[in-house]
């Protein structure tokens, strides 16, 4: 075999059809064709599988023992391989703590930059902190009551695993004989603690115990000097009984310790001689790269915990109808209603107005005290049994109380209920910074952390491009190769067309594709040589304008000297690649082998190839006769969240309006965030709903119902499947359940659920695999081993039906069964309409959680189109032709088409432009993401914005339109630049 080629042969994985293939190495290959046509088998169920394969067992013994052995993919043998890495569309994280700026390992090096040469600044007044002296110690100890008992300690271990054992030796040979271990105290001559070595732990050596006067002003002198002598620079001044409101200006902790008693609060004071504000009086512990993580308690924000969002009962949600009379608006106050509706008459009695008053006519003074409480003294009054109890007190309050409760109750149901009036909001203390305020006020070049993870990444590699002209020589030095790195990875996200992202935006908020152009640019940091990189659609979510900058990224990859293997329909990205393996001739069992393969021209040259056809023009998505007019409109009013500018957008009626743009130009924002949210608190009474901000919405009249169709999972565990979401598996339960040897058995439908007991495998609950949990890695789901992966047990697969147990028909394609049931018209009309959204390859008992986005839109979409309808809904979805050929995409507008010809509207969020091109209206947003987008850049029909030169879709757009009357010739028009990539200094 020649070393230039990874050489696949006799690969039968899924539909793969004994498939022999020959990929270049150090080459861009694209793998295309129709949607269920074996791409991924290929790509990355038997390629990249094997390359997984053979890494490890390549690994230790006692390392595969965590990694569990892995199946070797069906195939004869894979030759030529490299190491391999997969970057598909998987989200970066769901961790809500992580963000754009940790998945891609940026904040760390801005933590090391801002640790390294950041200037501490005081958080209250802003001065720059100095160092503290140990006599401005001992003058802060002096100042506290005369007679007060304070401890001198030495912290010589901070935070740190280990059982300090030779340490208590140390320090009792030195005269040491105290000290704190983890807050509790200790005779070291007496006993030594027992400490666990793999649990972090606090060492303070009591270095003396004084009582504060003038007189030992020399004794806690020596005892300052000493203990800072022992602690590099620090010290804690423990107060077993602190005076009351006692201020000493260090960074204090409150803890309950043995020696103040069980309930008594101690104080804990530590100074530091390196940082200080002499102004304020404030100590600022010592300056660390933990100090800037919101994943450490010495950096997060202690009220939300570096989560930079807080859960607090909302005005909004207490109050769910101003209208509504005070006895019934706050009627879902409490379970205990006798008790509280008492304590509303007496607040209502208090100002002298009547619980029949409706909450808005009430004055915002007194509405405001009903809400919050009251300053004087209310009257309440309780019956009892020996006559009315008077009792005169201030008013609480609903949403103190609300909150009050939250945190005191044991009971779940009581959290429960008040979470019904609880929203998350940003966190009032660090305003979503996710750190602590001494963390914040430390500046590099003027500005803080937070302030950079608030930047967009183009904001941010501008800024970061001049920032050695504030530092010093030495501080230059040290900053050198911190900012390079810093500088290397914006400009690789920047290549990927991510600029317009923030560093702060929560990982689990990114799409599949941002996702995965994260990874890529990572990679592309990495720097490595010879390995084999698969990827899954990059180009999914990413508008024409920026596909350059990715195929130029993708292409920096290979002339390193590594082979890429990416699955993509992009006809820009087949153009570029060195070679195109087409698969086909259809999905599923009409698939599984090579139609084509070669550069762009031979596969467009080769008869049979569905994706040549495209390519060349023989086949196209037509352009409709005649767009839709339409009468009425949804009207969106004063849009103004996140990036968009006060837009005031129409949305038609009855039409199909396709909402399109540059990446972070505001599309998700004005279609989720705004226009769904929004009618659903409106139209459905759904209070938890919280639309970004916005005017209003007019026109609501002229629909029923909104419905998003979007590509959040159709359920989350592998029960759940497309035949259980569209309700096909009712009926083929019905037909098993009506065989002959179900009857003579007493089977009920309920029998050939696998949610449920009885016919069920029970080793695996009815799942057909059994999770296995990998301690630091993912969890694998493997196939049970009792049932084989079937879901039942051996009774339940003893009734038949045409020979096919119920584990055979969940084991066959939607095509499969819609052959097998083809005299049920009821499973028939369901499966075609699952055929008709292009997910004939698709099995019916396919885990939920192994479709990719798309596909489970397609299944919701197909769901929708079987449900009986009047016309008046708005279906919303979000990039709905995501892993589709040109040839299944065809099929998907055809559906869209159908929809809207019902007296529906349609609005979809899209880059396609063949999707775009038949719309009847096209709301573009721009010109560009981030903080330069969120405006209306063009709308009308898809000729109208074509003609539109400020519209860089626009621009695309004209190419898909035979009647755009712009003058000159086609291939004389100007196509926009692409922004030019991020130099590497």
């Amino acid at each position: 075999m020649s070393e230039d080629f990874i050489e696949v042969r006799g690969a039968e994985e899924h539909n793969l059809k004994d498939l022999d293939v020959k990929i270049p190495r150090e080459a861009f290959n694209v793998v295309t064709g129709l949607s269920g046509s074996g791409k991924s088998s290929l790509a990355f169920q038997t390629v990249y599988a094997e390359g997984q394969r053979r890494y490890i067992e390549s690994l230790s013994a006692y390392a595969r023992n965590f990694l569990g052995q892995m199946d070797k993919p069906q195939v004869e043998s894979v030759e030529g391989l490299s190491p391999a890495i997969s970057i598909d569309q998987k989200n970066a994280a769901n961790n809500p703590r992580s963000t754009v700026g940790t998945v891609t390992e940026l904040h760390d090096y801005l933590r090391l930059l801002y640790a390294r040469v950041g200037t501490p600044h005081c958080p209250e007044c802003g001065r720059e902190v100095g160092e503290q002296s140990a006599q401005q110690m001992v003058r802060r100890v002096l100042e506290l009551p005369e007679g007060t008992r304070a401890k001198v300690a030495a912290p010589v271990v901070r935070d740190q695993k280990g059982a300090f054992e030779d340490l208590f030796d140390d320090l009792l040979g030195e005269g040491y004989s105290r000290v704190e271990v983890d807050g509790e105290s200790y005779d070291l001559a007496v006993e030594k603690p027992e400490l666990d070595e793999n649990y972090d732990h606090t060492v303070d050596v009591v270095v003396d115990r004084v009582k504060v006067s003038e007189d030992a002003r020399s004794r806690i002198t020596d005892s300052v000097e000493t203990a800072l002598e022992e602690a590099d620079g620090v010290l804690k001044v423990i107060l077993p009984d602190p005076p009351a409101d006692v201020e000493l200006g260090g960074s204090t902790a409150r803890a309950t310790g043995d020696l103040a008693g069980e309930d008594d609060e101690r104080l804990v004071v530590e100074f530091s001689e390196a940082l200080a504000c002499t102004h304020c009086g404030i100590d600022i512990s010592e300056i660390e790269t933990r100090s800037f993580s919101f994943n450490s308690p010495h950096g997060a924000c202690p009220e939300c915990e570096g989560i930079g969002e807080t859960k607090e009962v909302s005005e909004a949600r207490v109050i769910e109808d101003e209208s509504k009379p005070l006895k019934h608006v706050f009627e879902p106050w409490s379970y205990n209603r006798s008790y509280y509706q008492t304590r509303l008459d007496s607040v209502a009695e208090h100002f002298g107005v009547s619980l029949s008053t409706p909450f808005e006519d009430v004055d915002e003074e007194i509405q405001q005290a009903f809400l919050y409480g009251t300053d004087e003294d209310v009257v309440f009054k309780r019956q009892t049994k020996n006559g009315v109890r008077r009792k005169e007190q201030p008013f609480e309050g609903v949403i103190p109380n609300l909150e009050r409760r939250y945190v005191e109750t044991d009971s779940d149901s009581t959290r429960e209920h008040i979470e019904d009036y609880m929203s998350v909001t940003t966190c009032p203390a660090c305003e979503g910074s996710r750190l602590k305020p001494e963390s914040r006020a430390v500046l590099v070049d003027g500005t803080g952390i937070a302030a950079v993870n608030h930047m967009s990444i183009a904001d941010a590699l501008e800024h970061f491009e001049g920032v050695e002209d504030s530092l010093d020589e030495r501080e230059r030095q040290i900053a050198e190769e911190i900012l390079k790195e810093i500088r290397a990875r914006l400009g690789f996200m920047t290549e990927v067309g991510l600029d317009y992202l923030t560093l702060d935006r929560e990982a689990s908020t990114l799409s599949g594709g941002e996702s995965q152009r994260i990874r890529l640019a990572t990679q592309i940091g990495s720097g490595l040589v010879g390995v084999l990189y698969v990827l899954d659609e990059p180009s999914i979510g990413l508008h024409q304008r920026d596909n350059d900058r990715l195929l130029n990224t993708l292409e920096e990859l290979r002339d390193l000297g590594n082979t890429l293997v990416v699955v993509e329909h992009d006809e820009e990205t087949m153009r570029r690649a060195d070679q195109v393996i087409d698969m086909g001739p259809g999905p599923g069992r009409h698939g599984g082998e090579i139609v084509a393969q070669g550069d762009v021209e031979e596969v467009m040259a080769t008869e049979g190839s569905v994706t040549g056809d495209y390519l060349s023009g023989r086949k196209q998505i037509p352009v409709p006769e005649e767009r839709r007019d339409w009468e009425d409109s949804l009207t969106v009013r004063g849009a103004r969240q996140h990036n968009l500018k006060d837009l005031d957008v129409d949305i038609p009626v009855g039409a199909f309006t396709a909402i399109t743009g540059v990446s972070g130009s505001g599309k998700s924002t004005l279609m989720h965030d705004i226009l769904y949210k929004g009618l659903a608190r409106s139209m459905n009474d759904n209070t938890s709903v919280l639309p970004g901000e916005h005017d209003g919405i007019e026109g609501m009249q002229h629909i029923e119902k909104a419905r998003l169709i979007d590509q959040s999972p159709i359920g989350r565990t592998p029960r759940s499947n497309p035949a259980t979401y569209t309700g096909v598996f009712d009926y083929v339960r019905e037909k098993f359940a009506d065989t002959k040897l179900a009857k003579q058995r007493g089977y009920e439908k309920g029998r050939f659920s696998f949610n449920v007991k009885g016919g069920r495998c029970e080793e695996c609950g009815g799942q057909g695999t059994v999770k296995i949990e990998m301690n630091f890695l993912s969890d694998v789901h493997v196939p049970c081993e009792e049932c084989g992966g079937s879901r039942y047990n051996d009774e339940t697969l003893d009734v038949t039906y045409k020979d096919a147990t119920i584990a055979d028909v969940l084991d066959m394609s939607v095509e499969e069964a819609y052959d097998f049931f083809e005299a049920d018209s009821r499973l028939g009309r369901r499966l075609k309409l699952l055929m008709d959204v292009g997910l004939d390859y698709m099995k019916l008992g396919q885990p939920s959680t192994t479709l990719s986005g798309g596909e489970a839109q397609r299944v919701k979409l197909a769901e929708e189109l079987g449900k009986k309808s009047s016309g008046d809904t708005l279906y919303l979805l979000d990039e709905p032709t995501t892993g589709l050929h040109s040839a299944d995409e065809r099929k998907l507008i055809e559906v869209l088409q159908r929809l809207t010809d019902r007296g529906n509207s349609i609005v979809v969020i899209e880059h396609e432009l063949d999707l775009v091109k038949n719309a009847d209206h096209v709301i573009d947003l721009g010109p560009e993401g981030g903080e330069a987008g969120g405006e209306l850049v063009a709308e009308g029909t898809p000729e109208e914005v074509a003609r539109d030169e400020e519209s860089y879709t626009g621009r695309y757009l004209r190419d898909k339109l035979p009647r755009v009357d712009i003058a000159g010739p086609r291939s004389d028009r100007e196509k926009p630049e692409a922004p030019a990539p991020a130099q590497d200094d």
